[in-house]
C-alpha cells in the first residue's frame, strides 16, 4: 500500500511545475517536499494530493505554485476602485477580489431612496454595464483573474463582468475568477437576500450550469464560511454549515440535469481565518477530507478534480480591534500563517485600519507585505502540510470533523434524507441564525467577564487611545453616481431595455436558464435594480421571521 501511494504521490510531484527555488532553510540545509510519519506505515492519507486531501489537494502544494494574494478592495465610483485594483496590482497583488457597496449587494441602484448614505461606502458602486467597463478599464482580464463577492445579484454582476470584458476583447471562456454566488448563506448569517431561499438557489444553479458550458476557467460558486463565522458561529459551526451548503449546491444542480463531475471541479470555498491559529489549521484540513469523502461516496464523483477541495481565505474582520489597531498587524499576520499551513489556495490579509475606515492605500500595501513576508521569507510554503503529524493537530482536525458529522446528521433528519430540503428547514424555522446567535453569545460572555483575552480590550490597555489616520469617502461621490445613472438611462434604447426586462421575467417564469436573458438585460445597459425588479415580479421577495 505504501509503495504504490508512495509512487503515486511522486508520479504527480515530479509532474508539477515546481518554483525556481532551491527548498533549503535559511542556513542552508536542504528540505524536502514531504515528511512522513514513516516510510513503512504511510498510507495514502498521508500524502498531498492523494485522497482523503487532508494534506492538500495537490502533490507539490506551494513547491510549484504559491497561493494567490488576492487584496479585497472596493469604494466610491468604479473609477476610484480601478485606480486601487491598478495601485495593488504593482505591488504584487496576484488577483483582484472586487468589494461591492452595500446598494449593490441588496440589488439596488444608487438612486434608490433605501441607498441614499451608502452609496460607495464600503465598497464600490456599480448600476449598469457603463460601470463595469470603467471599473476593469485599462486592466486585462485573460492575464487576471477576478473574485467578485456579490450574492442576491451575483448572476446579474456576472452578466456585466462578461460584457465588460468581451467589449475590451476578452472572449468570455478566457475569464477565470470567483463568483461569490453563495445565497445560502446569506439567509443563515449576512443577511443580505432578496428573493425567497428556493428561486434564489434556481439562480444559483442557473450560473452554475452556464459557467460550466461557457466559462470554463471560471468558479461559478465561491462556497462561503467566512461570513457564518463573522456572525459569531464557532469553527465546526463554520465547517460543517458551510460544506452542508456546498452539498445542498451540489443536489440542486444534479436536480437540473448536470452530472456531478461536470461542474464540481470548478466549486471553491471562502473560510474564514481566525485568531485561534491550531483550531484554524484543523478545520481547513478537516474539510478536505469531508468534502473528498461526500462527494466520492453520496454524490458518486469520480473524478479527483470534484474531490479536491480549494478554497480561498481571509483575515478575520472580527478578530480586528478599534484599540491599539497597530495589533491587528500581529493577529493578521498570525491569521494568514494559519491559513498558509492550513493549505489556502488564495489569501486575502486584513489591513490593519478597516475597523475605523476603509483601507488607506498605505495600510493596504502593507496587509500585502504581510503575505508575501510569510511566502518569501519564512519557509513555510517549501513543504506541505507542515503541521501533519502533530498530535494536537491530528487531534483537532479528527474533532472537528466529528462535530461537523453531527451537524450535517441534523440537517440530514431534518430534510429527510436531503441535504438541500434539510438546509431550506433549517433556514426557514430559524435554525442556523439560533445555532450562531447561541455561540455568539457565548463568546461574547466570556470576552466580558475577560475568560477569554483580548489584548487592548479587555487587557493590557495602555496606548489605546493612539489612533492612525484614516480614510475619508468624498461626500460627492453619491450624487456623481446618481447623476452618471441618469446620464446612462438618458442614452440608452428604452424599447430594448423594456423588451430585454420582459424576456427576463418570462424565462423566470420558466424552467430556462437565465443567464441569456440576464445577459441580454446588461448589454442594453438595464440597471441592476431593473434587473432585481424583473426577477422580484416573479419570484417574490423574502422577510425572514425573527428568531426569539
Amino acid at each position: 500500500m505504501m509503495a504504490s501511494a508512495f509512487e503515486e504521490w511522486q508520479a504527480a510531484y515530479d509532474a508539477s511545475d515546481l518554483r525556481d527555488s532551491d527548498f533549503e532553510t535559511m542556513s542552508g540545509v536542504p528540505v524536502s517536499p514531504l515528511y512522513l510519519p514513516s516510510e513503512r506505515s504511510a498510507e495514502p492519507a498521508d500524502f498531498p494530493g492523494l485522497f482523503p486531501y487532508t494534506r492538500g489537494p495537490y502533490a507539490s502544494m506551494y513547491r510549484s505554485k504559491l497561493w494567490t494574494m488576492r487584496m479585497f478592495a472596493g469604494f466610491g465610483g468604479p473609477k476610484d476602485t480601478n485606480i486601487r485594483f491598478k495601485q495593488l496590482l504593482e505591488a504584487g497583488s496576484g488577483g483582484l477580489s472586487v468589494a461591492f457597496d452595500l446598494p449593490t449587494l441588496m440589488g439596488r441602484d444608487s438612486d434608490d431612496p433605501l441607498s441614499r448614505g451608502e452609496v460607495g461606502r464600503c465598497g464600490v458602486a456599480l448600476d449598469t454595464l457603463s460601470d463595469a467597463r470603467d471599473l476593469f478599464a485599462g486592466i486585462d482580464l485573460s492575464a487576471v483573474t477576478t473574485s467578485m463577492t456579490i450574492n442576491s445579484p451575483a448572476a446579474v454582476v456576472l452578466a456585466m463582468y462578461i460584457a465588460a470584458a468581451e467589449d475590451a476583447g476578452v472572449e468570455r471562456s478566457a475569464l477565470g475568477g470567483t463568483l461569490q454566488n453563495d445565497i445560502l448563506k446569506e439567509y443563515q448569517a449576512q443577511k443580505e437576500y432578496v428573493f425567497p431561499p428556493r428561486p434564489s438557489t434556481r439562480l444559483v444553479s442557473d450560473v452554475i450550469s452556464f459557467c460550466a458550458a461557457e466559462l470554463p476557467q471560471f468558479h461559478p460558486v465561491s462556497i462561503s464560511g467566512y461570513h457564518i463565522r463573522e456572525a459569531g458561529s464557532t469553527a465546526a459551526q463554520e465547517l460543517a454549515f458551510t460544506l452542508a451548503n456546498g452539498f445542498a449546491y451540489v443536489e440542486a444542480a444534479r436536480s437540473r440535469g448536470l452530472e456531478v463531475d461536470s461542474f464540481a471541479p470548478r466549486l471553491s470555498f471562502f473560510f474564514n481565518a481566525q485568531i485561534d491559529f491550531f483550531e484554524e489549521v484543523a478545520k481547513y484540513r478537516a474539510a478536505r477530507r469531508i468534502w473528498a469523502r461526500w462527494i466520492r461516496d453520496r454524490y458518486g464523483s469520480n473524478d479527483p478534480r470534484s474531490l479536491r477541495l480549494r478554497f480561498h481565505a481571509q483575515t478575520a474582520g472580527v478578530s480586528l480591534t478599534a484599540q491599539q489597531p497597530e495589533l491587528n498587524l500581529v493577529r493578521t499576520a498570525l491569521e494568514a500563517l494559519a491559513g498558509v499551513l492550513g493549505g489556502t489556495q488564495s489569501l486575502h490579509t486584513n489591513s490593519m485600519d478597516e475597523v475605523l475606515s476603509l483601507p488607506t492605500e498605505s495600510a493596504a500595501r502593507l496587509a500585502l507585505r504581510t503575505q508575501q513576508v510569510i511566502a518569501y521569507e519564512t519557509g513555510v510554503a517549501n513543504v506541505a502540510d507542515p503541521l501533519g503529524g502533530s498530535y494536537y493537530v491530528e487531534a483537532l482536525t479528527g474533532e472537528l470533523e466529528d462535530q461537523a458529522e453531527e451537524i450535517f446528521d441534523v440537517l440530514c433528519n431534518m430534510g429527510e434524507g436531503s441535504m438541500l430540503e434539510g438546509v431550506f428547514n433549517a433556514i426557514e424555522q430559524g435554525w442556523f441564525q439560533e445555532q450562531i446567535a447561541d455561540a455568539a453569545y457565548a463568546l461574547e460572555r466570556k470576552q466580558s467577564c475577560s475568560r477569554r483575552v483580548v489584548v487592548g480590550v479587555n487587557a493590557f490597555t495602555q496606548g489605546d487611545s493612539e489612533l492612525p489616520p484614516t480614510l475619508a469617502i468624498d461626500a460627492r461621490v453619491e450624487p456623481r453616481q446618481v447623476e452618471r445613472l441618469a446620464a446612462v438611462r438618458a442614452q440608452r434604447s428604452d424599447t430594448a431595455v423594456s423588451s430585454a426586462l420582459e424576456r427576463v421575467r418570462a424565462d423566470a417564469s420558466t424552467d430556462a436558464n437565465l443567464m441569456p436573458a440576464i445577459l441580454e438585460a446588461a448589454r442594453a445597459f438595464a440597471s441592476i435594480g431593473e434587473i432585481m425588479g424583473a426577477l422580484g415580479d416573479v419570484f417574490g421577495y423574502w422577510r425572514e421571521d425573527p428568531v426569539l
